[in-house]
């Protein structure tokens, strides 16, 4: 079955929302994903909020190419969390026709955690956008079933989601029973990349190396030693895929649209070319 692509905000972080747009309609894919909130404080983001001018533009790209924007981010559940601080980043979803908001867990207190993802999830309901919850190693959700666990103690709203991201599966301890085990209503889109692993390496990855890996340099799919196949084999064949191929180093090499145009078609040999 051919996936719909979605150009991830990481393969693309030299653009403007409108600019991912117009690339992605160039190079095939469906939709991009934006990121209009930082993911730490001062870290780079895509002007958009409290910028008319730029929605605008953003909303004539949409309309011009047919590309639409699949998820935004991004929204980091701590200790002090107050849902409504997310509600520029909502509005601007809608105005955008979003269909999904990627959220990081960071509070070690998980009771806690799951309710402020419950209230999260009360709050978007309006805006037609699911909140999927993204489990990575080095966060107080570091695998599929812990992220699970919180959006059952959520009480499994309506709008829930999780986001399997393959580099975390593959550095999470995640098996690919432990995907078939996620509720289908859960699934909304995957994200795609490679990396070498732990047993290539001959050891475990460091907290700092995982960070630096899905930030600054993940590999094209294909390129390392992820069982990308076997992983999207456990998932809904159907799955949007966002393309996540962040590389500080080669993306500047190969050009924007080059490495845009690279990720995708690497992305498709992988999922459809060996199918």
């Amino acid at each position: 079955m051919s996936h719909s692509y979605s150009l991830a905000y990481l393969t693309s972080n030299t653009l403007t929302p409108p600019q991912a747009i117009q690339l992605a309609a160039e190079l095939g894919y469906r939709f991009v994903g934006l990121r209009l909130a930082p993911n730490a404080p001062g870290a780079p983001q895509q002007a958009l909020i409290g910028r008319p001018d730029i929605l605008r533009e953003t909303l004539a790209a949409q309309r011009d190419t047919g590309v639409g924007v699949f998820d935004l981010e991004i929204i980091r559940i701590g200790e002090g969390f107050d849902p409504r601080a997310s509600l520029p980043l909502l509005d601007a979803g809608a105005a955008l026709k979003a269909k999904a908001v990627l959220v990081a867990g960071d509070d070690a207190d998980t009771a806690r955690l799951a309710d402020s993802y419950a209230r999260l999830c009360e709050l978007m309901l309006p805006y037609g956008m699911t909140a999927d919850l993204e489990f990575m190693p080095w966060t107080t959700v570091p695998d599929a079933r812990t992220a699970l666990g919180i959006v059952d103690a959520a009480g499994r709203p309506a709008n829930a989601g999780i986001l399997v991201d393959a580099l975390h599966v593959a550095r999470s301890g995640t098996s690919f029973d432990d995907l078939r085990a996620l509720p289908r209503e859960l699934l909304h889109y995957a994200q795609i990349c490679d990396a070498p692993t732990s047993a290539q390496l001959g050891r475990a990855f460091t907290v700092e190396e995982m960070i630096h890996t899905a930030r600054c340099e993940r590999l094209l799919p294909g390129e390392g030693g992820i069982d990308l196949r076997g992983l999207f084999a456990a998932l809904p064949a159907d799955l949007p895929v966002s393309v996540e191929v962040p590389n500080e180093t080669r993306l500047p090499q190969a050009g924007q649209p080059d490495w845009a145009r690279q990720a995708l078609a690497a992305s498709r040999a992988v999922l459809e070319l060996g199918a």
